[in-house]
């Protein structure tokens, strides 16, 4: 598995396109891959997941897959450093039960509710964002249990995380600009706690929630630096 750290131009115009339009983003992130032109496919194919972060002077692009991938298709001037790609090995390596880690995540936190529908006849589910802070960490306690892995508790008797607003992701399923995509992530900072280590790899590979090909679900983990001998 490998990671990717990609300190982006913001003043490419390509780039700021790509902000923009999270689909574009997404078809920018899969010509690092074989196979782009069936990108959800080949997302799936390459275990492609990506996060936009704020940096103190731009963004810093993250991109998790289980295949190498090549940057070299960028625009020029994409990128003001050259790609730095790293083995994760180290923390697959770190997954142990009981094991406490600093994390971050942007998730895409949802809940169905059901519109009217014929009489007597319920509606279809339509998914619709989690706004409340409380709910937000409900949600994320419950991708736990299905995942691995619990919340701690902290000193302050609350959850040991912080969920907070991003941007609004915004775009376009097709080059015609008929199906919109609009996506309200969360970002989590916080520490977990790995209760099943097969599980918890499991959605280290592949994401957690919903709308993984638009920035959504990829778990980054912080490892303790080992003190010197």
């Amino acid at each position: 598995m490998f990671l990717s750290k990609l300190t982006v131009n913001v003043t490419s115009r390509e780039f700021r396109r790509d902000y923009a339009d999270v689909h574009r983003m997404h078809r920018t992130v899969m010509s690092a891959f074989p196979d782009a032109s069936q990108q959800h496919a080949a997302r799936q194919a390459h275990g492609a997941l990506w996060r936009l972060d704020t940096a103190q002077r731009g963004f810093i692009l993250y991109v998790q897959s289980h295949t190498k991938p090549d940057w070299t298709p960028l625009p020029r001037g994409y990128l003001t450093e050259p790609a730095r790609v790293r083995d994760l090995q180290p923390v697959l390596d770190a997954v142990q039960p009981g094991r406490k880690l600093a994390f971050r995540l942007v998730a895409n936190p949802t809940r169905s509710i059901h519109t009217e529908g014929t009489p007597g006849q319920r509606g279809r589910g339509k998914r619709v964002p989690h706004r409340n802070p409380e709910k937000q960490i409900e949600w994320l306690a419950r991708q736990g249990e299905r995942h691995g892995f619990v919340i701690p508790i902290a000193a302050n008797g609350q959850a040991d995380v912080a969920p907070s607003s991003t941007p609004t992701l915004r775009g376009h399923k097709n080059d015609k600009q008929k199906q919109l995509i609009t996506v309200e992530p969360v970002r989590y900072d916080g520490h977990l706690i790995i209760t099943d280590p097969e599980t918890f790899t499991n959605a280290l590979l592949n994401g957690v929630g919903r709308a993984k090909a638009f920035g959504c679900g990829l778990i980054t983990l912080a490892l303790p630096v080992a003190s010197p001998a």
